[in-house]
């Protein structure tokens, strides 16, 4: 019998690219989407969900065990970049983005445990990044919401070891997505403090995603998880120098790290 996969976000991007490729591999995938009327293409069924809304939340998850009877894999996708001086980037934008990389996906998480519970059985796959390893500048808020969502990861897997629900996080680093496109960006203000700074770093961020690794490597690496009988809480998938820059955070002086990402971004 086929696994059952719901993946957030599956409209585009990487949460496209890996339910194609699960779906080539014979798995029964569910991808979700705001508005799934636009993607009549898709070669994956694909539920109404937006994350930021509980109800839609319980009926999409409700859609996928009433249709298949099960649901054996979690990966929750559905995220949001922003970028900007956390001084100039307005409190609403800051909670929206909250909403979207952190609270939605421990929402879903909420919304599929009962079945797996059942099951005796699950498996939940967080796609965080790899800039949530560290704090970047002018991606801080970015940065903060997908790290807290590796840690509340770790934290799940303590709770939910009883029950044989697995949990880990894979974080890719910077992949040719149309990420850039639906990310909020604070504006360059002219005469703020931070325009030529932010500007610059601004660029730099979109030239990364447009030079990105192909999204079919994390697709791969989904479907490694998948067939591990004991996962890790942490995976990484990316570029070499992006997963060494979380070993090198470990094993410098602070000030020193932080000296590299500043050389890094030219600031």
């Amino acid at each position: 019998m086929s696994k059952v996969v719901l993946i957030t976000g599956g409209s585009s991007g990487i949460g496209k690219s890996i339910g194609e490729f699960l779906t080539s591999k014979g798995y029964e995938v569910f991808g979700t989407s705001r508005n799934p009327e636009r993607y009549s293409a898709s070669k994956f069924k694909l539920v109404t969900l937006d994350v930021a809304d509980s109800t839609s939340i319980e009926k999409a998850v409700q859609t996928v065990i009433e249709t298949s009877g099960r649901l054996d894999v979690l990966i929750n996708n559905a995220g949001a970049g922003i970028t900007g001086p956390i001084e100039e980037i307005p409190d609403e934008e800051i909670k929206r983005n909250f909403e979207t990389n952190l609270f939605g996906p421990i929402n879903v998480i909420k919304a599929v445990l009962p079945q797996m519970r059942e099951q005796k059985s699950g498996l939940i796959i967080n796609i965080t990044s790899i800039a949530g390893y560290m704090g970047l500048p002018y991606r801080g808020i970015y940065s903060a919401s997908k790290g807290a969502l590796e840690l509340i990861t770790e934290a799940f897997s303590m709770e939910l070891k009883d029950f044989n629900i697995k949990i880990t996080n894979l974080a890719p680093g910077d992949f040719a997505t149309n990420i850039a496109a639906g990310r909020y960006h604070a504006p360059v203000i002219k005469g703020s403090p931070y325009e030529t700074k932010y500007g610059s770093v601004l660029k730099n961020i979109d030239e990364d995603v447009d030079n990105g690794d192909d999204p079919t490597l994390v697709a791969n690496a989904v479907l490694k998880i998948i067939n591990t009988p004991k996962p890790k809480i942490h995976y990484k998938v990316g570029a070499f120098m992006q997963k060494f820059s979380i070993v090198l955070k470990r094993m410098l002086p602070d000030r020193v790290y932080e000296k590299l990402l500043l050389n890094h971004y030219k600031l």
